[in-house]
């Protein structure tokens, strides 16, 4: 029975992991929950190009056939040695907890198996039976603090042999965050941008740097409060290419319709107008997106973001439910979302 903590995960990957045989990687970052992963399933030492050796399953996959688990940990490869066992997009599961439970305790020696799932809440099934099984171990993966930040930055940048200023430093990090992957495709960039020069300034920083706490989401955020359908699509387009999951654009406007509700519910108790509103709740926003925000704060009522609300809520619910709809579930709800803005944008609510 194990829990690492997010910030002992160094240590225990260098000394500890070996000592297990069955990994649960789980959280809301989906970027450091692949990267954890990853990093596990390379200090296994299998190939993941040998078809005897590994093996990567969806969640599905194994919810369909537990027995499909148990066969392959059981299996051994055509000419011996170790084996790996990959399980993408996991949730609430109650038929790969069962399996956790049962192969925690009697493992093969030769075989490693690594569970990726999202967020799952405290007592939700996969994670109550991965931290008590005593042969898993469970990686919480929650958004980088400042610390951590901080470290990845110290990190990258000293691979291109570059240094930053404190001023830049501070206008970096204010852009990242979230994800972990988008992060540090973030630092690569402006390591690659600033490749030549003596230090790292600000101005690099906001010439080439993006917000990597959401790549494109803020984007598709903005254009579903606008009402704009075709604003949406595209920006989503931009989500998924960059490889980005469309449940951060979800997540992102469940958080952007809470601030709207909060600042709504000031201006009707206390009487104050949408900019003063917005000037006691939203100041963290980037200056760009206030404009964008005050409008739609203007055009919803109260009765109507809190119907918004419950939407995008039970769309949240329904993605950890049935992971494997994941994308569809998202899609649906956010362009239903975008479709009622539209109709929003009729006299401002006062």
């Amino acid at each position: 029975m194990a829990e690492i903590k997010a910030h002992e995960f160094e240590q225990f990957a260098k000394r500890r992991s070996r000592d297990f045989r069955l990994f649960l990687v789980y959280g809301p970052d989906r970027g450091l929950v692949s990267e954890r992963a990853g990093e596990l399933a390379k200090l296994t030492g299998v190939d993941k190009s040998d078809a005897f050796s590994f093996m990567r399953l969806d969640a599905s996959d194994v919810s369909s056939d537990p027995g499909r688990l148990f066969d392959e940990a059981y299996s051994s490869g055509l000419f011996g040695g170790d084996k790996l066992i990959w399980i993408k997009g996991a949730g609430a599961d109650k038929a790969i907890a069962e399996a956790v439970t049962e192969l925690a305790a009697r493992i093969p020696d030769n075989v490693t198996i690594i569970i990726e799932a999202g967020d799952l809440k405290k007592g939700a099934n996969l994670r109550k039976a991965a931290e008590q099984a005593s042969g898993a171990v469970s990686i919480p993966c929650y958004a980088d603090d400042a610390k951590s930040l901080n470290t990845l930055i110290d990190t990258e940048l000293a691979a291109f042999g570059l240094r930053i200023t404190g001023d830049a430093r501070q206008a970096l990090l204010d852009f990242l965050g979230g994800d972990r992957i988008a992060s540090r495709n973030e630092i690569r960039k402006l390591a690659l941008y600033a490749m030549g020069q003596p230090t790292i300034e600000v101005h690099h920083v906001n010439e080439i740097v993006g917000d990597a706490s959401a790549i494109s989401t803020d984007d598709a955020i903005d254009a579903i409060l606008q009402g704009d359908r075709a604003g949406f699509l595209h920006a989503t387009q931009k989500v998924v290419a960059s490889k980005t999951p469309v449940f951060l654009v979800l997540q992102g406007c469940l958080r952007q319709f809470q601030l709207l509700d909060l600042m709504r519910a000031d201006m009707d108790e206390r009487r104050v107008s949408a900019s003063d509103a917005m000037n006691t709740h939203a100041r963290h926003l980037h200056f760009r997106r206030k404009p964008i925000v005050e409008a739609a704060l203007r055009q919803w009522s109260a009765q109507s973001i809190s119907i918004e609300l419950s939407r995008l809520q039970s769309a949240v619910l329904q993605t950890r439910q049935r992971n494997t709809l994941e994308d569809t579930i998202a899609m649906q709800t956010l362009l239903a979302t975008t479709l009622v803005a539209g109709r929003n944008r009729a006299p401002a609510n006062r």
